[in-house]
């Protein structure tokens, strides 16, 4: 019998931390998320100020819980053109990140700081650059506080897909822009640091990082004028409970949706939302093993995204013609356009990718005295996109003149 009594026992002691571990809910897992640190390398930079930044970030980095299962960290510099230093799946250790900060050179050239914004963007969703889906994703942006190419609008994708921004300017920067361009509150994102005392936000930044690492709460992503993503730390056990997800206009509380979820789900999309609204959002947990308090949220969803306006045909030559448009502005401005041009009577059609922040572009190696369908296309964030379309004629080519008949008494004196 004594066999039968200790699996007894043993079993039984099995249950009771099993009931024990129920009570208490999830164990906290590690911090987990793509982490990137943007790094101004151009000439606006002392070889000083770079030495020192670049010591900085690698001490930041050091005891950080770099791993294949906790955070990937990669290294962006900021010059003429975007340059990636180490991608996120390269390193495994927060010493072995460390090395590479250190043997990082200075690239100089202009400090194009907008075009990195957008080259980092791509990489932190891009499981091409070891990026990974669904897990937090953080941007430590050094900065002397210049920058030769708008920042806003790429720092807003960013944040709009869910990305914490955290700024360190070393004394130079514009208080109101770098305030706007840091997550809220910029009281706990932006920090205003001496190039010499850095070491000094060294515990605070790394505590901060971690914390937007592992949220503590429900927070919403990738807002479009149709919807968004909400996500939120495990607060229950699939077999301890299960989530209630309410949503409803903030006008019109009455009318509300509502979205049950399993206990170990972290995560649900809204779709088919109206645009510039706001929406109350609230995270109900159920359980009978243990009480865990609501959770609520108010989201604003972006203006309805408008397409291209207003397309004008201009310096119109045999050969080419320039095709300008009134640009996607404000929150939900495009991404990027493309032109697809083709003669009206048919023939092969061809198309010309113009970046976002340009409104205008020339369609080269056309055939004179031809029309030709010019369509613009916006493409939006959301997958949308918005098409606005118009006739152009190119001149006819120029023709060989005859010879102008000579006037009378031109060809010599008579008799």
């Amino acid at each position: 019998m004594l066999p039968w009594t200790a699996l007894g026992l043993a079993l039984g002691l099995r249950l009771a931390l099993a009931r024990s571990g129920a009570e208490r809910g999830p164990l906290v897992s590690a911090p987990q998320g793509d982490l990137l640190f943007l790094l101004d390398s151009s000439a606006s930079v002392s070889h000083y100020e770079f030495s020192r930044v670049r010591e900085f970030l690698g001490q930041l980095a050091a005891p950080l819980p770099v791993g294949p299962e906790a955070l990937h960290v990669s290294l962006v510099h900021v010059s003429s053109r975007p340059h990636t230093e180490f991608s996120f799946s390269q390193h495994s250790s927060g010493a072995a990140v460390q090395d590479a900060i250190r043997a990082a050179a200075q690239l100089m050239g202009d400090t194009n700081t907008g075009l990195a914004l957008a080259y980092a963007r791509e990489q932190l969703f891009a499981e091409a650059a070891g990026a990974r889906l669904g897990v937090p994703k953080v941007l430590v942006w050094v900065t002397d506080g210049g920058s030769s190419d708008p920042v806003g609008p790429p720092m807003q994708e960013l944040k709009d897909l869910g990305t914490t921004v955290f700024i360190i300017s070393t004394g130079r920067g514009n208080l109101l822009e770098l305030a706007a361009a840091a997550s809220a509150p910029a009281r706990k994102h932006l920090h205003f640091v001496d190039v010499d005392d850095l070491h000094i936000i060294a515990q605070e930044l790394r505590g901060s990082i971690l914390d937007a690492m592992q949220p503590q709460q429900l927070r919403a992503s990738e807002v479009t004028s149709s919807g968004f993503r909400l996500a939120w730390p495990p607060l229950l056990t699939a077999d301890s409970g299960y989530y209630v997800l309410e949503l409803a206009p903030s006008a019109e509380p009455g009318t509300k949706r509502r979205q049950q979820l399993p206990g170990n789900a972290t995560g649900w999309a809204w779709a088919r939302l109206d645009p510039a609204t706001d929406y109350d959002v609230a995270l109900v947990p159920e359980s009978n093993v243990h009480l865990v308090r609501p959770q609520h949220l108010r989201v604003r969803t972006l203006p309805e995204e408008a397409g291209p306006e207003r397309i004008v045909i201009s310096h119109a030559r045999p050969r080419s013609l320039r095709v300008s448009w009134a640009p996607a502005l404000g929150p939900a401005a495009a991404l990027g356009y493309h032109v697809q041009f083709g003669p009206l009577r048919g023939g092969a059609a061809q198309r010309v990718e113009v970046p976002a922040g340009h409104n205008s572009t020339t369609l080269q190696g056309l055939a004179p005295g031809t029309a030709y369908l010019v369509t613009v296309t916006a493409a939006f964030r959301s997958g949308r996109e918005r098409a606005l379309s118009a006739k152009a004629c190119t001149p006819d080519g120029e023709r060989s003149r005859a010879p102008r008949p000579s006037p009378p008494g031109a060809g010599g004196r008579g008799p």
